[in-house]
This record gives structure tokens, sequence and C-alpha cells, in this order.
């Protein structure tokens, strides 16, 4: 074969893995230092507890039991 030809196919394919290679770093590069400037800039901002509130049933006791019998009768069939 000829030696022009291979050589041509070995720096092709250099530049091609080399760019390739040289973008993923430099997008990896660049994400972390996003990564880090986004972390120092957002303050967190402590849970607020939920305040438990009583329940407080509106809802007639027999509606309830009305309810509960349909639900048991759909899961009995």
């Amino acid at each position: 074969m000829d030696a022009t030809l291979i050589d041509q196919g070995i720096d092709l394919l250099l530049y091609g893995m080399g760019t390739v290679f040289a973008f993923l770093t430099l997008l990896v590069a660049v994400t972390s230092l996003m990564s880090v400037i986004v972390n120092k800039l957002v303050v967190e901002v402590a849970p607020i507890a939920p305040v438990a509130i009583a329940p407080q049933s509106s809802v007639d006791p027999r509606i309830v039991k009305v309810i509960q019998a349909a639900i048991d009768q759909h899961r009995a069939s």
C-alpha cells in the first residue's frame, strides 16, 4: 500500500481524536468551574418546619362510612 495514504489516515485519526479529547477536557473544566461558582453564589435557606394543624373534619361521619364501604367493595372485587 501507499505509505502516504496510511500516514494521512494516522494524521487524520490523531487530529480528530485530539480535537475530541481537547473539547471534552474543556467541557469538563468549564462545567466544574460553573458548579463551583454557582455553589458560592447560591445561599441555602433553612427549610421552614411545617406547622402542625389539628385536622378538622367537616365531612359527615355517615359520608365517611359510605366512602369506606365503597372502597372496601372495590378492593374486594
